[in-house]
């Protein structure tokens, strides 16, 4: 009797194995499945949200051509003329990495910038996103682009609260300005 309860026992647990591995492999096919349908959809959508972005950005631009060499940069075209750049722009801010699109002209200064991922806090670190903070980029060379408390026309007057984040973008759409800055010029030879 001893050695029924054994087997049984043994049949009991392969039973188990087997039941948990098919339903491992089902849920795996399910689960691939899905990704398969919705991610053409997504990607879809990342682009769909770039170009939006690169349209606010520049907006007299009637398309953008990607840059040969230039991970990610683009060129605003006008009847047929390159009006200024989009291209990506980081910096670390308080709560992690600021993603972003900056729009620079051709002769090297900011339009605009766009946020496309950050964890910034809410109510402080986010306003980044707000007009107030973003219209002060318009038309500033690199060298005006420096982080002050007290406001001024000349500079950009970090948000209350919020200093690390206001010196994390700038400096990535300063970066972002000058490489722009120094691609325009070397074209130019």
């Amino acid at each position: 009797m001893s050695h029924d309860a054994h087997d049984d026992k043994n049949n009991s647990i392969f039973k188990i194995t087997m039941s948990l591995a098919i339903t491992c492999f089902i849920s795996g096919v399910i689960i691939a499945g899905a990704y398969a349908i919705t991610e053409p959809v997504a990607a879809e959508q990342r682009v769909k949200a770039k170009n939006d972005a690169m349209k606010e950005l520049v907006k007299d631009a009637e398309s953008f051509k990607a840059i040969e060499g230039k991970e990610g940069w683009y060129a605003g075209i006008k009847d047929g003329k390159v009006i200024a750049y989009v291209v990506p722009a980081s910096g670390k801010g308080y709560a992690g990495k600021i993603e972003m699109l900056a729009g620079v002209t051709t002769d090297g200064k900011a339009i605009d910038f766009k946020v496309l991922k950050h964890a910034e806090t809410p109510g402080l670190g986010d306003k980044m996103v707000g007009d107030k903070f973003r219209k002060q980029f318009a038309n500033k060379d690199p060298k005006d682009m420096e982080v002050v408390k007290v406001p001024t026309d000349k500079n950009i007057q970090a948000l209350t609260g919020a200093t690390i984040t206001s010196r994390a973008v700038t400096k990535g759409v300063r970066e972002a300005v000058e490489a722009v800055a120094a691609y325009a010029a070397s074209q130019k030879k």
